[in-house]
């Protein structure tokens, strides 16, 4: 049943054969790749304005397009600067791979720890502001605002598990809807300025102050505010074999027209919000307002809320494609747990997917589906990525000795330079509006991951064995077993128990442990009758505590065993049909095996007894 529910949802399983073709084309990959970046223009434009507005009035407007300007040639820099990371490292891995290979293991996990950062909050971002942009169509959803911003994680987690190459095909759609409305909303607002004049200022306009006193320390706060419009670039370098063959091709055409249609939408709507002199309000986004003034409440305002909130949910769909592709490669490397590292039946990798969803529903939750709120936290760990990926890149093309190696490190060298700046500025605006979190958090996820790898080599170390010691192995000498079997009680479950017991060797001890006397004695009444040579020991506990003696008693057995002796438990367990009837039983047999695992001296087995409906 459960089976039959889960294919329903998430689809039939894909055989491994199918792998290679649950990749991007330059069409779907745009489509997927572009919807974190240029959904950005939703709420990128009314960070800047929010912190500019109500400093210096109707001179935010003017500001608005120099800030604009200085984030777009920012993205023309890291553009050019990713463009040869696609180069240099087709085999994806984006930052974490350069920052690793180029600087050094610790700085690559920065790396990594940065971007995973940055795309849980993509998803609570991204999610939580698509649903704004509908409460501003319809105020009257405003009550049920984290109900929304949860259903629409939980769809896209589902998506995702059908398979990339499905969800590339469903999120394309709505992606070119959106970059439809916002090129057509951009020419005719532009037209109808020309032609008519820029609208007049409404009511709550006119009340604003025409100038105040501007400051460097204001601009660069809505200057990294801003640069949450650059978020979601560094996916197309990451995941470059998400893409078809040619990949490197097809990556870089994915780049270079994610970087256009980012200039022409940021560049376009900042243009339109200082010409319809939109405000940042609780009530109303900056593009609905936008929207409102070039089209009027006419089904075109309604086609851009709409594809707005669709294009920022499926912007989460870059965290969902980058996030689980990112956690596969650092876990490869042994630095995460291997459960990213493995598909799951629809060939994503499922785990990722999952474990990305429930930490962004947290945030979600946290705060409130605000996306005020949770900017603080965004652009810090992907602007900390952007920094190391390009000092990495300086380092490498040093290191190739390639024809014209000089101008490429010049270049990097100088997108590097350009993103450090732009991180201080981001920690120092926005450290004490929650950014601390973010810088507390990467050092964290560094540390663990350090942790992570330790273990896996202590696992390693003590589990290698060399050509010489394999030479010096007999499996042919036989140990003598002793096998122990735990009962509660005689029924058919511990009688074939013990009678598997009995086959492999006649060392066979029934052990039982009771805070009951009359249970011992009617069990031992019972054990008469059992035709058996089989030693049963019976033990009375006075405190009513059954599974710490019965461990201790174990556990002094295996330790007086000898060198050539095994000790080996076995587990009576019944399973029955009923899924719920699981929960009605107390499995003392499960603790009572974990515990026993951690000695060295003794083997665990479990057998099952079915018990099948009659």
């Amino acid at each position: 049943m459960i089976k039959e529910f889960l294919n329903a949802i998430i689809g039939e399983p894909l055989p491994n054969e199918k792998t290679s073709h649950e990749k991007y084309n330059v069409p779907f990959g745009l489509a997927v790749m572009a919807s974190d970046a240029i959904s950005s223009v939703a709420y990128a434009a009314e960070e800047i304005l929010t912190f500019l507005i109500p400093v210096i009035g109707l001179m935010s407007y003017i500001w608005l397009g120099w800030i604009s300007l200085m984030i777009i040639g920012l993205l023309f820099i890291l553009t050019i600067s990713y463009i040869q990371i696609i180069r240099a490292y087709p085999q994806g891995g984006g930052a974490y791979v350069v920052a690793k290979e180029n600087i050094g293991v610790k700085p690559g996990l920065v790396a990594a720890s940065s971007l995973l950062v940055d795309y849980i909050l993509t998803v609570a971002v991204s999610s939580s502001a698509g649903i704004a942009a509908i409460v501003s169509a319809f105020p009257s959803l405003a009550a049920h605002k984290i109900f929304l911003v949860i259903s629409i994680i939980i769809i896209l987690t589902i998506l995702n598990l059908r398979g990339v190459s499905e969800s590339s095909k469903i999120f394309s759609i709505p992606t070119y809807m959106f970059l439809f409305g916002m090129l057509f909303m951009i020419i005719y607002g532009l037209i109808k300025c020309a032609l008519y004049g820029a609208p007049p200022a409404n009511v709550i306009n006119a009340q604003l102050k025409v100038s105040g006193e501007i400051s460097v320390y204001l601009i660069l706060r809505a200057f990294s505010n801003g640069c949450s419009a650059l978020t979601g670039i560094e996916a197309v370098s990451n995941s470059v074999p998400n893409f078809k063959e040619p990949s490197q091709k097809n990556a870089k055409t994915v780049m270079i027209l994610l970087s256009a249609l980012i200039f022409l939408i940021f560049g376009g709507t900042s243009l339109l919000a200082r010409f319809y002199h939109a405000i940042p309000t609780a009530d109303s986004t900056v593009l609905s307002q936008i929207a409102t003034g070039v089209f009027g409440k006419t089904f075109m305002y309604y086609f851009i809320q709409l594809t707005t909130a669709i294009i920022l949910f499926m912007a989460c769909n870059t965290a969902f494609t980058g996030f689980p592709m990112l956690m596969y490669v650092v876990g490869k490397d042994g630095f995460a747990p291997r459960q990213f590292t493995a598909r799951g039946k629809r060939l994503s990798f499922s785990t990722g997917i999952v474990f990305l969803s429930f930490v962004a529903g947290i945030l979600v939750l946290a705060f409130n589906a605000d996306v005020h709120n949770l900017i603080p936290l965004y652009s810090v760990g992907v602007f900390l990525s952007f920094t190391l990926s390009q000092s990495g890149m300086v380092i490498h093309w040093k290191n190739s000795n390639e024809n014209g190696w000089e101008k490429r490190a010049v270049i990097n060298g100088f997108g590097a330079i350009i993103a450090a700046v732009t991180t201080i500025i981001l920690i120092y605006e926005k450290f004490a509006e929650g950014a601390w979190i973010v810088i507390i958090l990467i050092p964290m996820l560094t540390l663990a991951m350090t942790a992570i790898k330790k273990h896996y080599n202590k696992v390693a170390d003590n589990l290698r064995i060399t050509e010489d010691e394999l030479a010096d192995i007999h499996l042919d000498n036989p140990f003598v077993h002793v096998m122990i079997v735990p009962i509660a009680s005689l029924n058919r479950a511990t009688i074939n128990a013990l009678h598997y017991a009995r086959s492999i060797t006649p060392d066979v001890i029934a052990l039982n442990i009771s805070s009951d006397k009359e249970a011992i004695e009617k069990l031992k009444r019972k054990w008469e009758l059992l035709n058996t040579d089989i030693l049963l020991v019976a033990k009375y506990s006075p405190y009513r505590a059954v599974v710490t003696p019965l461990i201790d008693c174990i556990g002094k057995i295996a330790d007086a065993a000898g060198e050539n002796e095994r000790i080996s438990v076995i587990l009576p367990e019944f399973k029955i049909d009923e899924w719920w009837g699981e929960a009605l039983h107390n499995h003392t047999g499960f603790f009572i095996r974990e515990t026993l695992l951690r000695n060295k001296n003794i083997i665990i087995s479990t057998y099952p007894y079915h018990m099948y409906k009659k």
